[in-house]
């Protein structure tokens, strides 16, 4: 399949900025990536990789790219997408891979109708940040949603997926709102619950520093998304606060029913609330890599 975009910048070259480039460069596709980041040893580390054609510390950079993809945390690409209205040549086409959705496609609705925009998502990570972290492989056999917007024309929309399926990933179309209820669900939810138990055995930890030679696996597996980096889930939870905020509301509801059942050693009630949870999840231990 040939490259719609000859010409590819990538702006942020953390973890999926780097893997995007890599991922393309190992296909040789597109001709031409300019990767744009404010960090020089990034830069360095990248071009060093032979992820990138084009180095830049600036946004200008991407003036002459056909298809920029926005690679940052989600404040800072709402940032630099009213700046890439007036960088971006005619035609361009905008595609971020933000972890939230509305507040991105509704920044895009208000560029301007010479350039095209699709909000995207692909559904994978590492709790490690940074271009040391990225991989060629980080999207194969992953899901990536794609959002229209306003900007999105079928053109746009297709070359945004050929983009997503070249490096490996499996599309999935959602609209902004129901991708962000979605995804605080399964994935904004899980972090937040993570990092309260860890912090929730730090302060136990206090007291008994053994705690930690102790920790197993089942700690380990379970509070692995807690390492994730600050900024970048404050960015996420930030922008779908409202939803974020409802369903820890409604794990806090949850969490006291099951400790009055403890409490009242009702082995019944507590025998069915684990096996609904393990039946639940059962399936995805077959289907799914985690």
């Amino acid at each position: 399949m040939s490259s719609p975009f000859p010409t590819l910048a990538i702006v942020g070259l953390g973890l999926m900025g780097g893997s995007l480039a890599l991922a393309l460069r190992h296909d040789r596709s597109p001709q031409k990536i300019i990767g744009i980041t404010r960090a020089r040893a990034t830069l360095d580390a990248a071009l060093a990789r032979g992820a990138i054609d084009v180095a830049s510390d600036t946004l200008d950079a991407a003036r002459d790219a056909e298809i920029i993809a926005l690679c940052a945390p989600v404040r800072t690409i709402l940032a630099q997408i009213p700046q890439l209205a007036d960088i971006a040549r005619d035609g361009a086409l905008l595609l971020d891979m933000g972890s939230t959705k509305r507040a991105i496609v509704q920044a895009m609705n208000a560029l301007p109708e010479r350039l095209t925009a699709v909000g995207g998502h692909p559904m994978c990570g590492k709790e490690v940040a940074g271009f040391d972290a990225a991989a060629a492989d980080l999207y194969r056999d992953q899901i990536f949603v794609l959002t229209r917007t306003e900007r999105t024309t079928a053109r746009a929309f297709d070359a945004a997926r050929a983009l997503a399926q070249r490096i490996g990933s499996r599309v999935v179309e959602l609209d902004a709102a129901r991708h962000d209820e979605i995804v605080a669900a399964v994935s904004h939810l899980p972090y937040v619950v993570a990092a309260n138990l860890v912090n929730t055995v730090g302060a136990f930890a206090q007291n008994d520093a053994q705690v930690w030679d102790i920790a197993a696996g089942g700690f380990r597996d379970t509070t692995r998304v807690a390492a994730s980096d600050a900024t970048m889930m404050l960015d996420i939870l930030l922008t779908n606060r409202e939803n974020v905020a409802n369903l820890m509301r409604a794990y806090a509801r949850r969490f006291d029913v099951l400790a009055d059942l403890l409490n009242a050693q009702d082995e019944q009630a507590l025998r069915e609330t684990l096996t609904r949870a393990a039946e639940t999840r059962r399936p995805f231990k077959r289907q799914s890599k985690f």
